[in-house]
């Protein structure tokens, strides 16, 4: 089966950076669109990132120019690289798939900004 596994999380202080990691198994980062999304305190869950099967990347603006994702094909790991972190960033970061109309998810990483 399916599994996404974050981790990398933490807490910053503003301006600074985090790495976050999704090791998958059960399917393969290469061949799917991957994604990363946030959920901040008593707020819905957005969607912050894709890298699609074609290399193609794609962001939400107000993470644009800050955020990086990327994958790891032999490690089978998608990444997402935050720069000049803010504390509007602090939430839970998910990663997630699609595969056969069925939505993937793993049990989230904490980031924190904060000084």
């Amino acid at each position: 089966q399916v599994q996404l596994v974050e981790s990398g999380g933490g807490l910053v202080q503003p301006g600074g950076s985090l790495r976050l990691s999704c090791a998958a198994s059960g399917i393969m980062v290469s061949i799917y669109d991957m994604n990363w999304y946030r959920q901040a305190p008593g707020k819905q869950r957005d969607w912050i990132a894709t890298i699609s099967s074609d290399g193609t990347m794609n962001y939400v603006d107000s993470v644009k120019g800050r955020f990086t994702i990327s994958r790891d094909n032999a490690k089978n790991t998608v990444y997402l690289q935050m720069n000049s972190l803010k504390p509007e960033d602090t939430a839970v970061y998910y990663c997630n798939t699609l595969l056969k109309m069925h939505g993937y998810w793993g049990q989230g990483t904490q980031v924190t900004v904060s000084s």
